[in-house]
């Protein structure tokens, strides 16, 4: 399809089906996709079936630099087709979505002309996959702009108008489905930002100090590497169990609830644990913490350490990033563990478990197997 007008798309909520036509709809219909409004973002959607049924979401930060657009677009592309793979058959199509606000004195459409190569690209990267877009646009605000409209003057000027916040069919469906959107992308990945001073010199300084103890004993392998693992495992069942017994007041929002469990981890603990993560069987352990009364504790104690990975020991949050998404996911937020997940790719993009949880939720697939993988082998352990 050439013409955004011709596009459709179809939506399955729990109990109807939203049919989707033309870009204004579309692009008022990402948020509810994706759970967030998402800000700086390219977005791949995959589409099935002669009816373009939606599946599989993927969504990457736009590169600053115009010499990283090719990389990105084949690597959303192949991430699209995999994700895919893992729950169903492959994609027949695909919707491409460009988000970026204009900068202040700057019009959005100078920003839609600035980023068409880009859109261009993406379908090419699809296209080279035999995912063919149906349809490309660029949304800033509450106004949208198709990049395959052909009608004289359709799509010039000012773009298309989104419906009135809560007054669309998907807006409706969303309602009746339980589906909310959580705010922006910038909002939800505000909760995993670093720490800032005071708290930032110390960590640095904690983190210093317990490489050089741990880093030796780790990398040697044998009895020393057992020991530090159970040393990491202790010290995250006591700190599970800190956060369990220390809640948050009821109504407190996700700011004061971060800035509690902020305090709840001292600088040592948090260098410790996070470095003591980079043992993939002792994550795998505390991976179980997942459902019930510890995964609400765990998650918090997820987000915290990720918080606490800082300067040049970021790429050590991999790990606890990537829990955060599993605990997120299992808990049925899907919002959040993509976000995370997402930050945790961007740490290390070859991190296995973050691509494979990344892929699985995007996908639509059932955290439930992943579940009893783990308490299977929890139960075994326990033997």
């Amino acid at each position: 399809m050439t013409h955004h007008s011709e596009s459709a798309a179809d939506l399955a909520t729990t109990e109807n089906r939203v049919t989707l036509r033309g870009a204004a709809d579309l692009a008022d219909a990402l948020p509810y996709l994706l759970g967030y409004h998402p800000d700086d973002s390219l977005v791949l959607v995959a589409l099935h079936g002669p009816d373009g049924r939606v599946g599989g979401r993927i969504r990457a930060d736009i590169p600053r630099d115009p010499a990283a657009w090719d990389e990105t677009a084949d690597q959303m592309a192949a991430r699209l087709v995999d994700t895919q793979a893992l729950s169903g058959p492959r994609p027949d199509a695909a919707i491409v979505y460009v988000c970026q606000e204009p900068p202040e004195g700057v019009e959005a459409r100078e920003v839609m002309e600035r980023l068409r190569p880009l859109a261009q690209r993406l379908r090419t990267a699809c296209g080279a996959l035999e995912v063919p877009v149906y349809e490309a646009i660029y949304l800033a605000g509450d106004r949208c702009w198709s990049y395959l409209c052909l009608a004289s003057g359709c799509c010039s000027g000012e773009g298309k108008s989104l419906p009135e916040s809560g007054t669309s069919p998907m807006a409706a469906a969303a309602t009746y489905a339980g589906i909310q959107i959580r705010g922006s992308l910038r909002e939800m990945g505000r909760r995993l930002d670093p720490l800032g001073e005071p708290i930032a010199s110390c960590q640095v300084g904690a983190f210093d100090a317990v490489a050089k103890e741990l880093f030796p004993r780790m990398l040697g392998g044998g009895p020393d590497a057992k020991v530090v693992k159970g040393e990491t495992l202790r010290l995250a069942e006591r700190l599970q169990s800190r956060f369990r017994r220390s809640t948050p007041p009821a109504g407190a929002g996700g700011e004061e609830s971060d800035a509690l469990d902020d305090t709840l981890l001292s600088s040592d603990e948090a260098a410790r644990l996070a470095l003591g993560l980079q043992d993939r069987g002792a994550r795998d352990v505390v991976a179980e913490w997942m459902e019930g009364p510890e995964g609400p504790p765990a998650l918090r104690l997820w987000r915290a350490l990720s918080r606490r990975c800082i300067g040049e020991f970021a790429e050590y949050g991999t790990a606890p990033l990537t829990l955060v998404g599993w605990v997120a996911w299992s808990l049925g937020d899907d919002a959040e563990a993509r976000v995370a997940l997402g930050r945790a790719l961007e740490r290390d993009p070859g991190y296995l478990f973050a691509r494979l949880l990344h892929q699985g939720c995007n996908g639509g697939t059932s955290p439930e197997a992943l579940r009893r993988f783990l308490r299977g082998q929890r139960a075994a352990r326990s033997r």
